[in-house]
């Protein structure tokens, strides 16, 4: 699998209209890794320590968590020495690995996203049929299927990436090895490859949005045919975290690689870029658990 360029290294611009800020800049940064690899650590450590929360969607939050510390620790660390040093440079061969490890767990989170609603699905709209079709043996298949998908996914792209010739520049106006601004390094012909692009984007991002909107349209339906109200705001209650993860997470992919952009990468796409690896991994764990009344209880029970 090896990889044809002249080009030994890649240089990395950041964000260089920033530089009055770039003290406060970093340490926002700095906090915010901290508080994902801890918030989602505790997850994940609460969850094997709680018996309380062996559920199949705290199994998947679980899974959440893990995909969230792959992708905060593969981007932040190389972000806050680009912000220190006005950007950097890595080899080649570290750019496309830095690539692969943002893409697995962007890919699996879509899949995994789509799983948790189908699990949203089934309780509220099947809820006789939820513990005969979310039972342990098939929740642990979805989560090997998602990891699986979404690493599968990634090498198919990065191997590709790997198999163009390369011949300059060697500059990506971004903060991190993404799959376009790589390709537009490249010198072969990657006619082929937008098309394989598409495919692959359509089957890791497009489809698992259509399923989650189509589910969710059931659901609601559903839940307006409940005649109290308290019952309503109990199954809203349900899968109002999960909605909000999905709005913040395909909304911003979407705008970011389905909406065309040409030339370099403008500011705003860059901070969008921000929220989808930076933003939603630390949202996530006070969005799903913080504010969750089993994981309460769950520490409680630790505590005492």
């Amino acid at each position: 699998m090896g990889y044809h360029n002249n080009i030994t290294y890649i240089v990395l611009t950041g964000f260089p209209k920033i530089k009055s800020i770039t003290i406060l800049f970093f340490l926002v940064l700095f906090f915010i890794y901290c508080v994902i690899i801890s918030g989602n650590l505790f997850i994940v450590v609460l969850y094997h320590l709680s018996k309380t929360l062996q559920s199949p969607m705290y199994l998947f939050i679980t899974q959440l968590s893990l995909l969230d510390i792959i992708l905060s620790t593969d981007i932040l660390p190389n972000l806050l020495y680009i912000i220190l040093h006005d950007g950097c440079t890595m080899s080649f061969a570290g750019c496309i690995i830095q690539f692969f490890f943002f893409a697995q767990p962007e890919a699996s989170e879509c899949f995994l996203m789509t799983v948790m609603c189908y699990d949203r699905y089934l309780a509220i709209c099947k809820p006789l049929h939820y513990n005969s079709i979310m039972n342990q043996s098939n929740c642990i298949k979805s989560v090997i299927t998602i990891w699986l998908l979404g690493f599968t996914m990634t090498l198919v792209d990065s191997i590709s990436l790997c198999n163009l010739y390369y011949c300059g520049p060697n500059i990506i106006h971004h903060f991190f090895c993404d799959y376009e601004p790589i390709l537009e390094l490249s010198c072969s012909d990657t006619s082929w490859i937008h098309y394989q692009t598409y495919v692959i984007g359509f089957i890791s991002i497009v489809a698992p949005f259509i399923l989650i909107v189509i589910s969710y349209i059931d659901i609601v339906i559903t839940i307006l045919k409940i005649k109290s109200i308290t019952g309503r705001k109990k199954a809203f209650a349900t899968c109002s975290s999960h909605l909000t993860v999905v709005c913040i997470f395909f909304g911003t992919l979407i705008a970011v690689y389905l909406i065309p952009t040409k030339g370099q990468l403008d500011i705003l796409n860059k901070f969008l870029s921000l929220f989808y690896t930076v933003i939603t991994p630390l949202l996530n764990p006070i969005i799903y658990t913080f504010r969750n009344k089993d994981f309460k209880k769950a520490i409680e029970k630790i505590k005492s």
